[in-house]
């Protein structure tokens, strides 16, 4: 008998086993894909067709719940596509789909071409959401106060546009070298930022050559027609140091045909009409006249000998659409103190600060004698060359000089007090300190007067972080006046 009940319990646990893997196999076969309806084109106009991923769905070759679809752009890529910088990444949608389940899918292409596929977009045809939302590609932005201007360097670089590149899928360029319209005066009509990276673009129109007329990068256009350069009657000028870096270019323009022996500029004055025409003579002329050491060259540190044989000769050779060479030379190395100054509310009469390093600083207000740090190098550059006012900032932020404090004192009558040295701690904690934060610098001259940095004062209670080295006269640098 109990052989009898182990049989039994044998068959039903082998049958009940049977049932499981029955009900296993019957939940894997009734597994069901969606179905995707007919394919259709989006048909609104295609700026309304710009979207930006939202990173909570993934790209794929079909339908995300139609069987065999794989994924193009997994629902990490497309978080970063979605928080990118780039107008690259944004996509265009350009079809539809709809399955069964009433979900809706976009065919959608990145705007460099290299992410196509499906991703779902909601329960609404023509209608942008899931895992894309609508997006603004460009930004309006403020129209400048001068609305003429002409191609900076023409050239093959920073052409026009049919729309900044990315800003739509396959803008492409009006031309492809702006070289042949450098001498056409563009007008701005429109002016817009690329949402993601910020970069300003003018719409130019050309009214003498309408094909060129498009999106331009702001700083590929100038308001000075001194620059426009038409290769028929100018000559590009590159000013070049001795180690062969172009420091600036400028152009000679409607140059005078040299006579026919090549001996003198045309008596009849003459402006060349034709790319390779001698112009040598008046070239030299006019390159004397410009005094570029006191124009283009102005606060670069480099000046240009015209009386070079060098200098002479590409002068002389010169021909219309030509770029010659003009050598300059390099001034000394220059430094400059720096000095220091507190805010005030009228910028014409900041506070000037002491340095602790200075000399015959009784005489000054306590709460205005800062410790400065030593620096591992000077403020230097050519002497003549310019220096901006962010330059000083960062490299008084960089010699860690962005942040001062005074020594602690006491105020009394309306005077400050410096404590002793040898004050104890409560008398330290109950007395005050500045502390000066560096907000902006002056530009300025390397070789001529002093650098000006300008700080924010805020009074604090407590010791002073420069307190326990003020004393010590050997650290500190001499450049702060």
């Amino acid at each position: 008998m109990q052989s009898s009940l182990k049989k039994s319990l044998y068959l039903g646990l082998a049958a009940l086993s049977f049932a499981s893997v029955a009900a296993v196999s019957t939940t894997a076969s009734a597994k069901s894909y969606a179905k995707a309806g007919a394919y259709t084109t989006l048909s609104t106009a295609a700026e309304k067709r710009n979207v930006e991923a939202t990173g909570t769905n993934a790209l794929y070759t079909k339908p995300g719940t139609v069987k065999g679809a794989k994924v193009v752009a997994s629902k990490a890529t497309m978080a970063k596509l979605a928080s990118s910088k780039k107008s690259a990444d944004y996509f265009r949608a350009y079809g539809q789909k709809t399955t069964n389940r009433g979900s809706v899918y976009y065919r959608v292409v990145t705007m460099d071409g290299k992410y196509r596929g499906y991703i779902y977009g909601g329960k609404t045809a023509g209608t942008f959401a899931g895992g894309v939302k609508s997006a603004e590609t460009l930004t309006a932005a403020t129209m400048p106060a001068t609305k003429t201007v002409y191609f900076a360097n023409p050239g093959k670089t920073n052409v026009t546009w049919t729309s900044p590149k990315y800003t739509q899928y396959q803008a492409s360029k009006n031309v492809t070298s702006t070289e042949p319209f450098a001498s056409d005066p563009l007008t701005i009509t429109d002016a817009k930022t690329k949402t993601r990276e910020g970069s300003l673009y003018y719409y130019v129109k050309d009214a003498k050559n309408p094909s060129v007329s498009g999106w331009i990068y702001s700083k590929a256009v100038t308001t000075d027609s001194s620059v426009a350069y038409n290769q028929a009657s100018d000559v590009k000028v590159n000013f070049v140091g001795t180690d062969g870096t172009t420091v600036k270019s400028t152009t000679l323009q409607k140059l005078i045909k040299n006579n026919t022996d090549n001996t003198a500029s045309d008596n009849a004055n003459t402006i060349a009409n034709e790319k390779g025409t001698q112009v040598g003579f008046d070239a030299t002329t006019k390159a004397k006249a410009a005094d570029w050491n006191n124009s283009v060259l102005k606060g670069t540190g480099y000046t240009a000998d015209l009386s070079t044989s060098y200098n002479q000769a590409a002068l002389l050779a010169a021909k219309t659409g030509d770029t010659i060479s003009i050598v300059v030379s390099k001034g000394q190395e220059a430094s400059v103190n720096i000095s220091l100054y507190a805010k005030t509310a009228d910028a014409t009469k900041n506070d000037k600060l002491t340095p602790s390093t200075a000399t015959g600083t009784n005489s000054a207000d306590v709460s205005e004698i800062v410790k400065v740090p030593a620096l591992s190098k000077s403020f230097s550059g050519i002497s003549g060359a310019s220096y901006t006012g962010t330059e000083l900032v960062n490299y008084l932020t960089t010699n860690k000089a962005d942040v001062l404090y005074s020594n602690n004192f006491t105020t009394a009558g309306g005077k400050n007090t410096a404590i002793a040295d040898d004050a104890d701690d409560a008398t330290v904690a109950a007395s005050s300190y500045v502390k000066y934060e560096l907000v902006s610098g002056y530009d300025g001259t390397f070789g001529s007067d002093s650098a000006q940095a300008v700080y924010k004062a805020t009074t604090l209670k407590g010791a002073s972080p420069a307190r326990a080295n003020w004393t010590d006269k050997t650290t500190g640098s001499s450049v702060f006046d």
